[in-house]
């Protein structure tokens, strides 16, 4: 009898899942042709640039998620540490790299104190979180608090801030803390 029963559940979990995959099929192919492309990351993160409070620039964009995160908008070249809540905690500018990673869904995935950048400038309080085409992305502020433009033929993943916004970054931002990436 226990054969049998295991059978008709196996049975059913194929049924179902069979079932499953035919609806998935079937919703992909009704997605409108501008909402079709590939995308990486949660789907406010992925819109082409999330709404913003035009009196306070400074504001949390609304759509830029949920719960404690990083936001990094790339077209504002601004961060916003959030905590529980969506209360943030701080925001600054920063100066980004020459590689940009696409809008999105990340985690920090390593932290070093001090390294030196792709430039040759000491860094300290990196928070790595993504890599574009073999290029390290992530924040780090220079030790001599200079913050010299890139050459625009160097490959560099590093989103500059200032020390005491490092500081912030490195405190904040542990392994696995959630990024994410808007325009």
């Amino acid at each position: 009898m226990a054969s049998s029963s295991s059978g008709i559940v196996a049975g059913l979990t194929a049924a179902a899942l069979a079932t499953v995959g035919f609806l998935a099929y079937r919703a992909s192919a009704s997605v409108p042709a501008d909402l079709a492309g590939a995308h990486t990351g949660s789907p406010a993160a992925a819109a082409s640039k999330t709404p913003r409070d035009r009196t306070n620039p400074a504001a949390l964009p609304g759509g830029s998620g949920a719960g404690q995160r990083v936001v990094y908008s790339l077209n504002e070249n601004r961060v916003w540490l959030v905590g529980p809540r969506n209360k943030v905690h701080r925001t600054f500018k920063v100066s980004p790299g020459t590689v940009d990673p696409a809008p999105g869904t990340y985690a920090v995935t390593s932290r070093s104190n001090k390294v030196t950048g792709t430039d040759g400038t000491p860094v300290e309080h990196v928070v790595r979180f993504t890599n574009v085409k073999g290029v390290p992305v992530g924040f780090s502020a220079a030790v001599d608090a200079s913050a010299p433009a890139p050459k625009p033929t160097a490959k560099a993943g590093g989103v500059r801030e200032s020390r005491a916004d490092g500081d912030a970054m490195w405190q904040f931002a542990t392994i696995g803390e959630k990024v994410v990436v808007i325009r």
